[in-house]
């Protein structure tokens, strides 16, 4: 039996070095382009773009940062602050929005008995697969009044098929003893989705919020069509118009790229439990 344990232990040491290393290496791919931009961000222009010579973390300063924050420092140009509180608001404006709508079109749809639902849930699945860019023409003819504003970047986007689908999955799994306890009670709907549903179902808000503030975030085809002033411009159309710009300073369009990725690194490491937590019982569910 001995030798069979022992044999049995470094099969199981050779399966987790194998799975440790190929983690190793799909951490390192994702990794060093974040570097790279972070590293680039605080080196000379002439030496951005040096090969191998850019991953060194030589004559670093913040001269890159002085130069963006310098070159938006008028009306004229914008301000690098006014590019980010209108990311932010549309990015709250969705994100909360969203939750709120989405999360009770979810509800209605799993929990509730109505006429139409069925119609209306064959709607929801069909118009997740139906992208984006199939609508934006249609919807650009139909909001063109209301170009360079900030709610028109951001109230198309409250509602999401997508994310109304994501609830109704969720709120299928809940046990319908709860409900019916809440109803002899005396609760209506919305008391038994606000006190009784809302609470039980944090993962899906959380996972629903972070792939919804992932997407606003870095939203680039709606803003080019419907902004063209520089008032409302969301940081993602900004950061194309000053990559664009001739000739390229490649160590200020990285230091712009570090100030447009901090907010998302900082939203995923404040929300990751509960997204690991969402996933994790997600798996297991399915």
């Amino acid at each position: 039996m001995m030798p069979r344990t022992a044999s049995l232990k470094r099969s199981r040491l050779a399966s987790n070095i194998g799975q440790y290393s190929l983690l190793l290496v799909f951490g390192l791919i994702f990794f060093i382009p974040i570097y790279y931009l972070i590293m680039g961000s605080f080196r000379p222009q002439e030496k951005v773009l040096s090969g191998l010579g850019g991953f060194l973390p030589t004559d670093l300063s913040l001269d890159n940062y002085e130069s963006v924050f310098n070159r938006f420092s008028n009306d004229t140009t914008g301000h690098v602050w006014q590019f980010v509180g209108v990311s932010v608001i549309v990015t709250v404006v969705v994100v909360v929005g969203g939750l709120l709508v989405n999360s009770l079109a979810g509800y209605a749809l799993a929990r509730l008995k109505w006429r139409g639902r069925g119609l209306a849930l064959a709607i929801v699945t069909v118009l997740t697969i139906i992208p984006f860019e199939a609508v934006a023409l249609p919807l650009y003819y139909m909001l063109a009044s209301s170009r360079n504003t900030i709610y028109v970047q951001a109230l198309p986007f409250v509602a999401s098929a997508f994310s109304i689908f994501l609830f109704y999955t969720f709120f299928l799994g809940i046990p319908g003893e709860v409900e019916e306890a809440a109803r002899i009670d005396g609760a209506g709907p919305f008391r038994i989705f606000f006190q009784i549903v809302l609470p039980m179902s944090r993962p899906a808000f959380a996972t629903v919020a972070i792939l919804t503030f992932l997407a606003q975030w870095g939203s680039y085809l709606w803003p080019v069509l419907m902004v063209s002033d520089t008032n409302v411009r969301p940081l993602p159309l900004e950061l194309s118009v000053f990559q664009s710009s001739q000739p390229p300073e490649w160590g200020n369009v990285l230091a712009f790229g570090v100030i447009f990725v901090i907010p998302v690194l900082l939203v995923f490491l404040f929300f990751q439990r509960w997204f690991i937590t969402s996933v994790a019982s997600s798996a297991v569910k399915g």
